[in-house]
């Protein structure tokens, strides 16, 4: 078990499809209002996912969102699952950081992936082969920028001199920093830099071999955060709720499978690292996610607050019930 604080809360991709009758502003408003509204009843965290040119307009860009939604909460944390560290230049998104820092009042956390999806790549001119050293030499960017101090740095794909991020960070060391993987070279990343952890795909290709490295290094997994994505639907009437979100939770991993198809790459073979949806009245939730919890030792779980196509108001009920009876139990123990 992971001897941190346990912390729960939504995640948002904002994807918009073509025929949901909504309009982008709309959906935007009513996410703000939902925001607010679990800030007040418990909620811990709010995560954002990022993907790029996608036709239901897939959050490209989350720092804007999360500065107005610090403008109207008061406690609740600021993350990604996860921001693409290849199409984020290091520097720019270290000061975008730390302005948001300040307007959140420390409030805000990075979890960083490299992108897979081949569209992407090409939409932002830049080959695939890179983003591996984009991604290694963008963490690197990020934690010079982090300590507060002037730095200079030579690499591959980026040549700063006498750099100094300002303003300064709220949060002393800056934004705590998490590194994502599906694959055994993402964990030895993740476990490398001694980030906290965001793992997918199958286990023994991602959580295994960081528990492994982190152990080679005389650490041990419970001095990290360890975070997942994985949605939870309360409800007494799972034939009459469940159907609904089924399908959008259907379309949601539509477009993953597509980016799979499209890149060769994936989850891989082997038992995963569970993000399939929790579902059913609230005993039935506690102990499902307590065994999870427990088995991979989860500090930070979200659940997609908004799947595709659904309305803030028809989650309202089964988010209610996560933060005031569900989230409660967990945190007892």
């Amino acid at each position: 078990m992971n001897g941190h604080e346990l912390r729960m809360g939504v995640c948002y991709d904002f994807r918009n499809p073509p025929d949901s009758g909504v309009s982008h502003r709309q959906l935007y408003d009513e996410v703000l209002e939902q925001v607010r509204w679990l800030d007040a009843i418990g909620a811990d965290l709010v995560w954002f996912t990022e993907h790029h040119f996608v036709e239901d307009a897939y959050l490209p860009s989350w720092v804007p969102v999360a500065g107005a939604m610090a403008a109207v909460t008061e406690r609740v944390r600021f993350g990604t699952d996860i921001c693409l560290m290849p199409f984020n230049h290091p520097v720019r998104l270290a000061e975008d950081l730390a302005v948001l820092d300040n307007l959140s009042g420390g409030r805000v956390e990075l979890g960083v992936g490299m992108g897979y999806a081949p569209h992407e790549f090409r939409g932002f001119g830049l080959p695939a082969s890179r983003r591996v050293s984009l991604m290694n030499e963008g963490i690197e960017v990020l934690q010079h920028c982090f300590t507060g101090e002037r730095f200079s740095y030579q690499g591959k794909r980026y040549q700063l001199e006498d750099v100094q991020i300002t303003p300064s960070y709220v949060q002393e060391g800056g934004p705590p920093l998490w590194i994502a993987a599906m694959s055994e070279p993402g964990a030895l990343r993740a476990a490398g830099y001694g980030t906290h952890f965001l793992p997918q795909g199958a286990r023994a290709k991602s959580f295994d071999p960081w528990v492994a490295a982190v152990r080679a290094q005389g650490r041990t997994p419970s001095d990290h955060r360890v975070g997942i994505i994985r949605s939870v639907l309360v409800t007494d009437d799972k034939e009459a709720d469940w159907p609904v979100v089924r399908a959008a939770e259907r379309y949601r991993m539509r477009l993953y499978q597509r980016f799979f198809d499209e890149s060769g790459e994936g989850f891989g073979d082997g038992d995963p690292v569970p993000q399939t949806w929790v579902v059913g009245d609230v005993d039935s939730c506690v102990a499902q996610l307590r065994t999870f919890i427990a088995e991979f030792g989860i500090t930070d779980i979200v659940t997609m607050a908004v799947p595709p196509g659904l309305r803030a108001e028809q989650m309202a009920p089964s988010l209610e019930r996560l933060f005031t009876e569900v989230a409660p139990r967990l945190k007892s123990v």
